[in-house]
């Protein structure tokens, strides 16, 4: 029986010395969380900008509906975004990451058979290296460009 007390008294003595954390312990775990947060950050920072990149292309394909109408109701494609119902030109799309401009599909080619709608990141978005600018013609062409254009569209 002297031996349980005795062994009971041990227990109790390790606990109370055990209370709380030493500095060395708080600064690993500290340490820990930064590697992890610098890990994570730029994960998620991508990740914010690939799912902006939906805003870019519904704001190309509403603005070539409008060119759409537009040339059925005067008979050309317009460079100038208030004409298609917006309120600036070069239009901002639907939630501002993107600044949307049209222009005629290139030398030679007149705006009553072709138009080019461009998509420039804005703000916050602008630092997506990886699709700089999206672009959509009259005839559906998708395109665009930055570091990883294939996976843009």
């Amino acid at each position: 029986m002297g031996l349980k007390i005795q062994r009971s008294q041990q227990s109790a003595g390790r606990g109370r010395a055990a209370k709380g954390f030493t500095l060395v312990e708080v600064l690993i775990v500290v340490a820990i969380i930064g590697l992890l947060a610098a890990v994570a950050m730029p994960s998620y920072q991508s990740y914010v900008q690939k799912s902006r990149r939906s805003d870019a292309k519904s704001a190309l394909m509403d603005a070539a509906n409008r060119q759409q109408q537009f040339l059925l109701n005067r008979g050309t494609y317009t460079t100038n975004m208030r004409d298609l119902g917006y309120a600036a030109d070069p239009a901002n799309s639907p939630d501002n990451f993107y600044q949307i401009d049209a222009a005629a599909c290139g030398a030679g080619v007149p705006l009553t058979r072709c138009f080019q709608l461009t998509a420039t990141p804005v703000g916050s978005q602008a630092g997506d290296a990886g699709c700089t600018t999206f672009t959509l013609t009259s005839g559906g062409v998708r395109g665009a460009t930055g570091t990883t254009p294939n996976q843009c569209w």
